[in-house]
């Protein structure tokens, strides 16, 4: 019997309009564009404006470009998740939301959180639905308005996020492609690393951690890059290897784009060159949850159907996985 795959179809990015320059960042905090190229790589990042816009606008825009672009009817959607660590309320989820503005009325929908590896776990996640034959059309949306979470007061953290979405449609295969292996970690002794304290059922949202300033990302900075700089390429590598692939067989490594110094110190050990590494850290910072499907839409006709595609992630948690996949089609 032939094995169904999980391939993708098709993929659509969003950004918001607002460019959040280092030049501007100079006026908001103690910095300054030379100290944030050198330690990050980020040039700028775009930011979602305007009152009540929530990650779900943004999802939703990427979704409803991701149904034209692949003339798929919203109504034969059968699951839609995404992965996101700033939903636009604790409830309902955010990918109810986007189902509903995109008219996605057949579907169920939730969401995942894993920090920054959210939208890998999400990926094989939404993968298994395709590979039981019980569902036909599935969308991952990579999703986060980061700005919603960050101190602009803390120049250790503000310079590095910004906000963003993509989607992807995942639909069964019998051919030599799609999802082919993944490996997923995670150490929760980790989270003091990197952690958003206050908001959460330990300590609700008070008068006190507002005024403290904890429901704002918490990182310590070096701590985090000892961590991802290991594990993230580790695990690149031992799906890599255990698959039997070379460096050379591979097209393109497509890191998560949180500091410029870990993409390519994974490059190094991966021994996979830069030339094949997907980079839009300059462009848009970290954009948690969808850094990497925006590097995909970014780099989409680059690819071709059949290339040996490696994701790797790292995120708070700690959480932190690779993925194996073949690419399913050729550039439009």
């Amino acid at each position: 019997m032939t094995k169904i795959r999980a391939a993708i179809k098709g993929i659509h990015g969003y950004v918001p309009e607002y460019i959040l320059t280092n030049a501007e960042l100079e006026n908001m905090v103690d910095t300054n564009d030379e100290w944030i190229t050198t330690r990050t790589g980020i040039r700028e990042r775009r930011i979602l404006k305007g009152e009540g816009q929530g990650t779900s606008v943004m999802g939703a825009a990427a979704v409803k470009g991701l149904l034209e672009k692949t003339g798929t009817n919203p109504e034969d959607v059968d699951l839609l998740i995404c992965a996101t660590v700033t939903p636009d309320m604790k409830f309902p989820a955010t990918a109810n939301l986007i189902s509903d503005k995109v008219g996605i009325k057949n579907a169920f929908s939730f969401d995942v959180n894993a920090a920054c590896s959210g939208f890998i776990y999400t990926l094989v996640t939404a993968a298994q639905f395709v590979e039981s034959g019980r569902y036909k059309k599935v969308i991952v949306v990579g999703a986060d308005k980061m700005s919603s979470i960050v101190d602009y007061t803390d120049r250790q953290t503000c310079v590095i996020f910004g906000d963003g979405a993509s989607a992807l449609l995942l639909e069964p295969s019998e051919e030599d492609q799609g999802i082919m292996d993944h490996i997923f970690q995670s150490d929760g002794s980790g989270y003091i690393h990197l952690h958003m304290k206050a908001g959460g059922s330990s300590y609700p949202p008070t008068h006190e951690n507002i005024d403290t300033r904890e429901h704002f990302v918490y990182q310590e900075g070096q701590a985090v890059y000892k961590f991802a700089v290991k594990n993230m390429a580790d695990v690149a590598v031992e799906v890599i290897e255990r698959n039997h692939l070379k460096p050379e067989d591979v097209a393109w490594l497509v890191p998560h784009q949180a500091n410029m110094r870990i993409i390519e110190a994974v490059s190094r050990r991966s021994r996979v060159p830069m030339e094949k590494v997907m980079v839009n850290i300059h462009k848009y910072g970290n954009t948690t949850n969808a850094t990497i499907p925006l590097c995909l839409w970014e780099y989409e006709n680059q690819m071709k159907k059949g290339d040996n595609i490696i994701l790797a992630a790292f995120g708070g948690g700690f959480t932190w996985g690779s993925i194996w996949l073949k690419w399913a089609y050729d550039p439009s």
